[in-house]
């Protein structure tokens, strides 16, 4: 991931993990639901699963415009929540982690935990692609986010 969500999940009684990557569009698409659904596949039972959010673009960075906020909308209008105001006229904050962290819980899922790292704003510890993009390139890197049971 750069900027996206790594959103790990384990239903450590039934022995099932799962991950997803979780940008805007995966996000509004259902990603999220579907990785909870395949997981029960297995056996796993969404109030059991406990889910990480790990660290992804933060708010505060993330300004978007009308485009995103009208396709998060379309689903379901109670998501402007997850918009503050931007700098400039039709800009919009989107807060991508706690859009996840309302669909996973939602989607019935136990225990969701937030991160709270913003990669965009905090250049020592990660890459951020759009922190990239904004300064007109540089190295590319990338996060990697694992998840396992106990043996």
């Amino acid at each position: 991931t750069a900027d996206c969500a790594p959103v790990l999940l384990a239903d450590q009684d039934a022995g099932v993990v799962g991950a997803a990557h979780a940008g805007w569009r995966g996000a509004v698409a259902g990603v999220l639901e579907a990785t909870v659904a395949a997981m029960g596949a297995l056996g796993a039972a969404r109030e059991r699963i406990a889910a990480a959010i790990g660290p992804c673009i933060g708010q505060a960075s993330y300004e978007v415009g009308t485009d995103l906020r009208a396709a998060v909308l379309a689903r379901d209008a109670a998501d402007r929540r997850f918009f503050a105001p931007g700098r400039s006229a039709e800009r919009w904050q989107f807060d991508l982690a706690a859009y996840c962290a309302a669909r996973l819980a939602a989607a019935g899922v136990g225990r969701v935990a937030r991160i709270g790292a913003d990669t965009a704003a905090e250049a020592e510890r990660f890459f951020s692609h759009r922190r990239r993009t904004l300064s007109g390139g540089g190295p590319i890197g990338h996060q990697i986010s694992i998840v396992a049971l106990p043996a």
